[in-house]
């Protein structure tokens, strides 16, 4: 009875919610551990993270004025296509839907699992396939939320990040107090420089840039945002100083309670953290923790399912993709499209592994969204923007980016040339379908040619199973 299409549900409150549950899950109670192990001290080790910080808010900024730019969501991707070109964008969707983001995901539900089951089992490891298990049940909730309402979606995000600041209060606070109290001893000889590992940083810049992943998730969704002109570069800014403040405050407190070694030796760091200094909530903070990185999940989802909409809606992904559900308003092919991925990932893959897997993609395509500012900037020197970044910004921001993407085929040959090969997988599949159909719909149409009784019938049938229209109303 009304027109069907992405509603603008989403509030500056919302956006801000958006980037504090996206930024902080599971990344601040793994990624101390990957940073301190790669950078090979504790001084070193803060000196990544404050950098790593400051990197995000270089990137963020970036988003920002190319949020205010281009008016279409889709972020990463649409960022790409529209200013280097549809050969790049394809690569960039082949790589984050096979590699980026079911490891992703896959890595924060494992984080979600193991959080969940520590109080019970503690002080002994959670018995490996029950963590799975456990992972899987928390992703499969997350993606149910997201196909039945985008209200709800948003109103679980904003009350997870609420969790997740408490958390972090939870770690700050005793650490602070014990530091007040001139428990310096973790911090003597914080800058060893026999121990600094310099063929290890592009690692520990990876981890640290895992933990504040998530700065960019407002872009995804721009033609859902109430103002975006202002809410983009507001929420942004606020969310990015909030978390680099926490995540300092977090780690400082780490290492005030536990120490290099502890740090080191934890396969959990914040459920160790609560056993040595605040053995009162050791059935609490995990717990917390747990649900941080439901919220992570949550937006993930949220956020990459608009890509694939976009992406179908461009003609680089099959147009089933560009559906949205009749009466529940939301994208619901798109969503559902990454469950057998993230399932796959969380039984066979480990925690570490996955992040260097998947961070030399993503690391690689932000970079060239950023350039594409640079070459956006110069190719439409006339178009107005509400906000603009000073252009030594994306300068740095994209020969950081690049520099650290090079590196770390030093750093981890094996997992970056899987990522590498699994992004350069994608050239044969663009010039052998995408750029003879751009004019076309991708590989449902060339199949169409074949079998064209087949894949109608299954595209409808599809419709009717999930019960999907295409937009009756354009939103950018």
């Amino acid at each position: 009875e009304e027109a069907v299409f992405l509603r603008k549900k989403i509030t500056l409150l919302r956006a801000f919610s958006l980037l504090i549950g996206s930024m902080v899950g599971s990344g601040i109670f793994i990624s101390p551990k990957g940073v301190l192990k790669n950078s090979g001290s504790v001084g070193f080790s803060l000196v990544v993270w404050f950098a790593c910080g400051l990197l995000s808010m270089f990137g963020a900024l970036c988003y920002a004025e190319l949020g205010t730019r281009i008016t279409k969501s889709g972020g990463h991707y649409i960022y790409i296509l529209e200013t280097l070109g549809p050969l790049p964008s394809f690569l960039f969707l082949w790589a984050e839907f096979f590699a980026i983001r079911p490891a992703n995901s896959a890595v924060v539900s494992l984080a979600f699992g193991r959080y969940m089951l520590e109080p019970f089992f503690a002080p002994c490891a959670a018995p490996v396939p029950a963590v799975k298990l456990v992972s899987l049940l928390g992703y499969y909730m997350v993606l149910t939320l997201n196909s039945w309402s985008v209200t709800w979606s948003a109103r679980l995000q904003t009350a997870l990040s609420i969790i997740k600041l408490l958390a972090l209060a939870l770690i700050i606070v005793p650490g602070m107090m014990l530091l007040a109290q001139g428990h310096t001893e973790n911090f003597q000889d914080a800058f060893d420089r026999q121990s600094l590992l310099l063929d290890k940083l592009p690692l520990a810049f990876y981890a640290g840039m895992f933990a504040y992943s998530g700065w960019f998730q407002t872009s995804f969704v721009r033609e859902e945002l109430v103002r975006p002109e202002r809410n983009i570069p507001l929420a942004v800014i606020v969310s990015v100083i909030t978390v680099i403040v926490g995540y300092m405050l977090t780690n400082i407190s780490y290492y005030t309670v536990l120490g290099m070694q502890d740090v080191l030796a934890s396969p959990a760091v914040a459920v160790s953290f609560v056993q040595r200094a605040f053995k009162s909530l050791i059935s609490v903070v995990p717990v917390l923790v747990a649900l941080s990185c439901f919220g992570t999940m949550n937006g993930g989802i949220f956020t990459f399912s608009r890509t694939l909409f976009v992406a179908s809606r461009e003609g680089q992904w099959p147009p089933l993709f560009s559906m949205i559900h009749i009466r529940r308003h939301t994208p619901l092919p798109a969503v559902m499209l990454m469950f057998p991925l993230v399932t796959a990932m969380v039984c066979i893959g480990d925690i570490y592994h996955l992040m260097n897997f998947f961070s030399f993609s993503r690391w690689l395509f932000i970079g060239l969204a950023t350039l594409g500012l640079i070459v956006h900037r110069h190719r439409h020197p006339e178009l107005h923007s509400p906000f603009k970044v000073p252009l030594f910004i994306p300068i740095s921001f994209t020969i950081i980016c690049l520099f650290t993407v090079a590196m770390s085929f030093y750093s981890d040959p094996v997992n970056i040339s899987i990522g590498c090969t699994m992004v350069l997988s994608g050239f044969p599949v663009y010039y052998l379908i995408i750029h003879r159909q751009m004019s076309t719909h991708f590989l449902w149409t060339k199949l169409s040619s074949f079998f064209p009784p087949l894949s109608d019938y299954l595209t409808h049938k599809l419709q009717l199973l999930l019960e999907v229209v295409q937009q009756e109303i354009k939103t950018y």
